[in-house]
C-alpha cells in the first residue's frame, strides 16, 4: 500500500513523501496513529493544500521537544528491584517503569517514548534513548540495583569507569608525545 508520511518516520521516510509499505503496517499502525494517509489522488490535494501548516505545526511541535531535551539532559533514573546473587532480577525492568520512573523525576513522558531494544533483565547502569519528537531523542540513565546503597555505589563505579577511559586517554597522548619528542 502506498501511503503519504504526515511526520518523519524513522527508517521510513520524511514529512510529505510518498511511500509503499506492507498492508498491515499502514492499517494497523501508520494511519491509526496519523502519521501517514492513503496515496489516493484525493488525499494528495488535501495534503498539498495542508502541506505548509503540518509543516509548521511540526516545527512547533519539534521546538517544543528540544527545549524540553535540553531540560532532560543528565536525567537519572533509579530503579529498585529484587535479584538474585548473580545480578538476575526476578523480572524485568520494561519501557513502562523507566516511563514512569522518568515522569516521577518531573517530565511527562509515556512509555511509547521510551526505546527500549529488549527489556532489562539484570543490575547495572543502563543508558536508555527517550524519543520526544521523530527528530528528537535524549539519552536517560536508567540505574537497577537492589537497594539505595547498592546504587549509589553502582553510579560511583560508573563514574570511575567514565574517569578511568579518560585517564587511560590522557596516558595515551602523553605517551603518543613522548614518542614523537623521542623521534625528534
Amino acid at each position: 500500500m502506498e501511503v503519504i508520511l504526515l511526520e518523519r518516520v524513522e527508517k521510513l521516510g520524511q514529512m510529505g513523501e510518498v511511500v509503499k509499505v506492507k498492508d498491515g503496517y499502514a492499517r494497523n499502525f501508520l494511519l491509526p496513529r496519523k502519521k501517514a494517509l492513503r496515496a489516493t489522488t484525493a488525499n494528495k490535494a488535501v495534503f498539498e493544500k495542508q502541506r505548509a501548516q503540518l509543516e509548521t505545526q511540526n516545527l512547533a511541535k519539534k521546538g517544543e521537544a528540544e527545549k524540553v531535551a535540553a531540560k532532560m539532559v543528565g536525567v537519572s533514573v533509579t530503579l529498585l528491584r529484587q535479584a538474585g546473587d548473580s545480578g538476575q532480577l526476578f523480572g524485568s525492568v520494561s519501557a513502562r517503569d523507566i516511563a514512569d520512573g522518568v515522569t516521577a523525576a518531573g517530565f511527562t513522558i509515556s512509555r511509547q517514548q521510551i526505546n527500549l531494544g529488549a527489556p532489562i533483565k539484570t543490575i547495572g547502569v543502563y543508558t536508555v534513548t527517550a524519543a520526544l519528537h521523530p527528530e528528537v531523542t535524549v539519552d536517560v540513565k536508567v540505574n537497577v540495583a537492589r537497594s539505595e546503597s547498592e546504587a549509589e555505589k553502582q553510579v560511583a563505579a560508573e563514574s570511575l569507569l567514565d574517569e578511568g577511559v579518560t585517564l587511560e586517554a590522557d596516558a595515551a597522548d602523553a605517551a603518543e608525545a613522548e614518542d614523537e619528542a623521542a623521534e625528534a
